[in-house]
């Protein structure tokens, strides 16, 4: 069964993404870090576009350079990942890149470091993910310095055209050799938890129903 990135936008949640993850032995593909929406409280899915960022004090030769043109290169459903280490020194996406993104198909943003104009981006419902906010424009602050790399958020490998997740639990990525089984196991147990759901609602112990469906 082949399930396609709207359904998975239907039925699936980053915590059942992990559970499947876990039941395959991979057990640290999501960051312990709170990167967290600003813009919309929907879940985030679509394949990895990556920047690598780096922390700068010089006047910038030539600045947005390299951003720009993984914005522009950006294909329908990428999820444009900034990995800024973190940093907090600029707000290093903002309204006019996910306008640009959003024109070329991004399906959204993961920032692991600032962002700004979240008024302006939540008015655009483009899913923005961040550690926090900062005024402060990128130029001559941060810059990016690779793009179409494997990068790292807290120790968790984010590898170009990798499956991706967001959602207001966190952030997951399935590795390309792992994802039609860890998306199906995430299918199954999404329907697995409707059934015991009904059950306990409709009166059966928490305790009987683990016994009978082994899911919680």
């Amino acid at each position: 069964m082949t399930i396609s990135l709207d359904q998975m936008r239907s039925k699936l949640s980053v915590a059942l993404v992990c559970d499947a993850l876990d039941a395959v032995g991979f057990t640290r593909q999501c960051p312990r870090v709170a990167i967290r929406p600003w813009t919309t409280q929907t879940l985030l899915v679509g394949r990895c576009k990556t920047t690598l960022w780096s922390d700068m004090a010089h006047v910038d030769p030539r600045p947005y350079e390299l951003e720009l043109q993984a914005v522009d290169a950006c294909r329908p459903n990428d999820v444009l990942i900034a990995a800024a280490g973190g940093s907090m020194r600029s707000g290093i996406w903002g309204e006019l890149l996910s306008t640009a993104a959003h024109n070329r198909g991004c399906a959204g943003a993961i920032v692991d470091g600032a962002v700004r104009d979240v008024v302006r981006m939540r008015e655009m419902q483009f899913p923005v993910f961040a550690r926090g906010l900062c005024p402060y424009d990128s130029k001559d602050r941060q810059r990016v310095v690779d793009v179409d790399v494997p990068v790292e958020i807290e120790g968790v490998t984010f590898v170009p055209g990798d499956l991706i997740f967001a959602d207001e639990d966190g952030i997951v990525t399935i590795p390309a050799k792992v994802e039609a089984e860890v998306v199906q196991r995430a299918w199954d147990k999404a329907h697995a938890e409707n059934e015991v759901r009904d059950a306990i609602r409709d009166g059966m112990l928490s305790t009987d129903a683990f016994r009978k469906y082994g899911v919680l």
